[in-house]
C-alpha cells in the first residue's frame, strides 16, 4: 500500500488541524494503521493508533483527549484531528500502515512497514 499524508500547516495554539493519510494500493481495510511525529532534533514517537476495522484507538498520553485517529475505509482515507494544538506537538507528522490478521492495533515503529512521506504541523505560541 502507497501512503500520502496531508493538511499539516502552521496553526497558532490552541487551533486545531486535521491531517489526511490517503492510502492507495491493496485493500485498506486489511491495515492497521498508524500516525506518528518526529520534532526537530528528536527521535520519531508513536501518536496514535487504529485498528482494521476503526473500532479500538490507542493513543500517546501526551495526546490523549486532544487528538481523535479515525479512518474512512470506504474512502481509503485515515484521519487524525488535532485539537487545542501546542507548540510542542510542532512536528513531522508520518502514517503508517501494516497488514493484520486480526483486530490489533500497534504503537512500535518496528510493526509497521509501509509509511508515508510526512506532513509538517507547526504550532506557534
Amino acid at each position: 500500500v502507497q501512503l500520502q499524508a496531508s493538511g499539516g500547516g502552521l496553526v497558532q495554539t490552541g487551533g486545531s488541524l486535521r491531517l489526511s493519510c490517503a492510502a492507495s494500493g491493496r485493500a485498506f481495510d486489511n491495515y492497521a494503521m498508524g500516525w506518528f511525529r518526529q520534532a526537530p532534533g528528536k527521535e520519531r514517537t508513536f501518536v496514535a493508533a487504529i485498528t482494521r476495522s476503526g473500532g479500538k484507538t490507542l493513543y500517546a498520553d501526551s495526546v490523549k483527549g486532544r487528538f481523535t485517529i479515525s479512518r474512512d475505509n470506504t474512502e481509503n482515507t485515515l484521519y487524525l484531528q488535532m485539537n487545542s494544538l501546542k507548540p510542542e506537538d510542532t512536528a513531522v507528522y508520518y502514517c503508517a500502515a501494516t497488514w493484520d490478521h486480526g483486530a490489533s492495533y500497534y504503537s512500535g515503529e518496528y510493526a509497521y512497514n509501509n509509511w508515508g512521506q510526512g506532513t509538517l504541523v507547526t504550532v506557534s505560541s
